[in-house]
């Protein structure tokens, strides 16, 4: 289960992973499979090959990857998550959900 997002945030998220772009987008989840993990982020881009690539830098496995014909993308949890999103410069999404 998914929360905390804003309408505006999933279109803006949906037209760059149209787009081609890899996009961004941390909500808090529920999923009884994770216990202690507050939030998920979802990276994602339609171009699969550029996904793949890009997880790879990340040490992320192509299997991993949601094949969603139009959003596929890789759920980012835990240290992954924060990792990634270090690196991506992007660990305002996080800070939007918790204290890191």
């Amino acid at each position: 289960m998914a929360f905390g997002i804003k309408r505006d945030e999933l279109k803006r998220w949906k037209r760059q992973v149209e787009a081609g772009e890899i996009a961004f987008l941390t909500h808090y989840w529920a999923d009884d499979r994770f216990p202690g993990h507050k939030t998920v982020t979802k990276a994602g881009c339609q171009d699969i090959e550029r996904l793949k690539a890009w997880g790879r830098r990340y040490g992320l496995k192509p299997e991993w990857i949601h094949v969603d014909e139009e959003y596929p993308h890789f759920d980012l949890i835990g240290q992954f998550e924060e990792d990634i999103l270090r690196a991506e410069g992007k660990l305002d999404q996080l800070r939007r959900f918790r204290s890191i």
